[in-house]
């Protein structure tokens, strides 16, 4: 069997770890860089011994798969020119801007006979393997992510930067519809929100506590679950858990086993099996375009709550062009 050509397109934060992990894999062979930033492709190119191409034409032209590493905004336009050429796609998440855009896109690779994934990488994870290994009927979930201020991805907020993954991560666990969602975040270093929480009520009576926040001085990745028969608590980072149990009317406390590993690594290797195999990803188009709606809406109502969008004194101002101008200097 010949090997899966792949490339990345988009050599960012993101794009370059990528590109490395590609290059480790025995059953794919990493042959393109793209990235509209020539030098910044040159330089990932020549460390990983691909071809940096000049145009995304050039580029499809040496793949068989790729991942998309670029802004949100981006990631339709690129995703449906590849699709249309019968790439196979990793997508890093959110997988688009607009829940049109995410159906389509899910859509097109059915259409285009192509695997579609989206990288919602903790879903390779060891601590949520394991997770699912303990799972019997979970009652209350509390998910904290916490994380320093990034320098990227601030053209969206946390929910669709940080939360997005605890959502994917809900729902496959739950597995219940999503009845009423009660959200809160403040903006506070960016123009949207930098710290959320939503609380989640399920069908089947779940409920979950999710929070994430981007403005945090320590990095933090927890899940603790409470199901009938235990309480799970397991940190995604460390990649360590403990669960508790209550056993002939006392608490003890047992031991996680945990296989430890690179989830990206993980993913990749996934992704590029489904691609050559024709099987459906674990996270595909269509479960990540219905995190992505729930997280829109998330977003809508905080935006919609936020105090900075009432202006009250607006109209009056508007009739005075030479007050109004100064004050825009000072808010814009």
């Amino acid at each position: 069997m010949n090997l899966l050509r792949v490339g990345v397109v988009g050599v960012g934060h993101m794009g370059i770890h990528h590109a490395r992990v590609y290059s480790e894999l025995h059953s794919c062979q990493l042959t393109a860089i793209f990235d509209t930033d020539r030098k910044a492709a040159q330089v990932v190119a020549r460390k990983y011994h691909a071809y940096s191409a000049t145009s995304l034409e050039d580029f499809a032209n040496w793949v068989d798969a790729a991942t998309i590493c670029t802004p949100t905004v981006t990631h339709f336009e690129i995703g449906q020119f590849l699709l249309k050429r019968g790439k196979h796609l990793l997508i890093e998440k959110p997988i688009a801007e607009n829940s049109e855009s995410a159906h389509a896109l899910a859509l097109s690779a059915q259409e285009n006979q192509c695997v579609l994934q989206v990288g919602h990488v903790e879903r390779f994870n060891p601590v949520l393997e394991a997770l699912e290994r303990k799972l019997k009927n979970p009652r209350f979930l509390e998910v904290t992510r916490l994380s320093p201020y990034p320098n990227r991805s601030t053209d969206i907020g946390v929910v669709l930067d940080l939360m997005i993954h605890d959502i994917e991560i809900i729902l496959h666990i739950v597995r219940s519809p999503v009845t009423s969602i009660d959200p809160v975040g403040i903006a506070v270093l960016s123009k949207s929100e930098d710290i959320a929480n939503v609380r989640f009520h399920f069908q089947n009576g779940c409920v979950a506590n999710v929070t994430a926040s981007r403005i945090s001085t320590e990095k933090l990745r927890k899940i603790r679950l409470f199901q009938e028969d235990a309480y799970l608590s397991l940190d995604y980072q460390n990649q360590s858990g403990k669960m508790y149990r209550l056993i002939n009317g006392k608490i003890v406390k047992d031991h996680v086993e945990i296989a430890r590993g690179e989830p990206l690594k993980s993913e990749l290797t996934s992704f590029i099996s489904c691609a050559q195999e024709g099987s459906t990803p674990r996270v595909s188009g269509h479960e990540a375009a219905a995190a992505l709606d729930i997280a829109l809406e998330i977003t809508r109502r905080i935006e919609e709550a936020d105090p900075r969008r009432k202006r009250p004194q607006q109209k009056k101002a508007a009739q005075c062009p030479q007050e109004l101008n100064e004050v825009k200097k000072y808010f814009p």
